[in-house]
């Protein structure tokens, strides 16, 4: 139908961006997803495979050279693009590598995927965002703000410069009716926990840990006309975690 709205959205096999697929389509809308995995053969939501677009966003000419082809898609309007791919890579042991063991390539392709992907892809379709007056919702993370037990050096150092990347884009893309918000999940009950963060909610206020699906209510919120007048804003969703 044509005033079906539509999603652009990476990162959407597992996880938080698999729970935000199956919000948006709840709400009718189409959702185009873009993630290094081909489409699975086992998935419930209508016209996925048909919307799905193989990308490796650590790799700066892909990323750029994907740009026409989600354009052809979109029919010349976006109503939002969540960018919520990321990646975290550890030691041969599966620890925490921080700042003296994070080589140079390492950390140029966590930064490719984690922040710059979501500025070229918003850039290049910005006359699409505009079109549609349509918001960016950019996905940090807790340790976008503090030292994690877990998540590596050059992991919370993309994501602290994608919570500022949020503010920067909504000062730039505001004057075209384009909103730029970011959500900081916590400890989010996924397929990629680490050991031990069962401690960590023990000291949560809430004492528990977050639901995929709960995430995906906030981007959700975000991208709809209840948070019409937001933009250049981070939400935390943690459980109290950041008090």
């Amino acid at each position: 139908m044509s005033d079906q709205k539509t999603l652009l959205l990476t990162g959407a096999s597992r996880g938080i961006g698999h729970a935000t697929v199956m919000r948006f389509a709840k709400e009718g809308w189409r959702v185009i997803t873009c993630s290094r995995q081909p489409f699975p053969e086992k998935c419930p939501w209508g016209g996925g495979r048909e919307d799905h677009i193989e990308l490796d966003l650590a790799s700066p000419d892909a990323t750029i050279a994907a740009i026409e082809q989600i354009r052809e898609r979109l029919g010349g309007k976006l109503h939002a693009l969540v960018n919520n791919a990321g990646i975290s890579p550890k030691t041969p042991t599966g620890g925490r590598l921080n700042t003296l063991e994070t080589d140079l390539r390492t950390w140029g392709k966590v930064f490719h995927v984690n922040f710059f992907a979501s500025i070229v892809l918003a850039r290049g379709l910005k006359d699409e965002l505009s079109a549609a007056k349509g918001s960016v919702v950019n996905v940090t993370s807790i340790a976008g703000a503090r030292v994690h037990p877990f998540a590596g050096a050059a992991y919370a150092t993309s994501k602290a410069a994608l919570a500022a990347l949020t503010r920067e884009m909504a000062h730039d893309f505001g004057p075209l009716g384009v909103r730029v918000n970011a959500i900081a999940p916590g400890e989010i009950e996924t397929s990629i926990l680490s050991p031990g963060t069962e401690k960590i909610v023990e000291g949560l206020p809430l004492r528990r840990l977050g639901q995929p699906s709960e995430v995906a209510d906030v981007i959700w919120f975000l991208c709809s006309d209840q948070s019409s007048y937001v933009t250049g804003t981070e939400i935390e969703v943690n459980a109290g975690q950041h008090v």
